[in-house]
């Protein structure tokens, strides 16, 4: 029991901290994971992230970085769990992206799949057709508070855009003493 549960932690901590530390800021602020991974029509191997390139290996090093970074502490308490987790993790990269392929879920996966917030390959495509929507690699509960980080990571970066503007412009507020 105790290896199920460090590969569950290991797999939703991985994907909240991939999300909301490397996956919308770089939505917002970046452009090596829209360039890599929202690029037009691109192939299995490619979103799998067993393409030569380097720039589809650095986004994907990235993405993992917090699974990479939680094994070694949860090895503590169980190298099987992080074994298991990390393996699980790799496996959902590969299947999530199967619809590059053509591959449809089966329904009765699916029903289970929405019933215990496990992303589909087809609820994936979505966040590939919008990048606004669909967040959670791994989990789908991580969604609607991915969305509200995103909207407020992209009003933080208008507002800075707009304050630089109004400096350049030398429309900055004033202090008269």
């Amino acid at each position: 029991m105790e290896i199920v549960a460090i590969a569950l932690l290991l797999l939703f901590l991985g994907d909240f901290f991939s999300t909301f530390f490397y996956h919308i800021p770089e939505h917002v602020f970046g452009k090596l994971h829209l360039s890599t991974h929202h690029a037009g029509q691109q192939s299995f191997r490619h979103y799998a992230v067993l393409s030569p390139s380097t720039s589809v290996l650095l986004d994907g090093l990235s993405g993992a970085l917090p699974y990479i970074l939680l094994a070694p502490l949860l090895g503590i308490i169980s190298p099987l769990g992080v074994v298991l987790g990390l393996v699980l993790g790799q496996a959902h990269v590969w299947w999530r992206h199967t619809n590059a392929l053509g591959w449809q879920t089966p329904e009765v996966v699916r029903d289970w799949c929405d019933r215990t917030g496990i992303v589909t390959p087809e609820q994936h495509w979505l966040h590939h057709q919008r990048t606004s929507i669909a967040y959670g690699d791994i989990f789908t509960c991580l969604d609607a508070p991915g969305r509200q980080w995103l909207r407020w990571l992209r009003w933080l970066r208008r507002s800075r855009e707009l304050s630089a503007i109004k400096t350049t412009l030398g429309l900055g507020s004033r202090v008269d003493g």
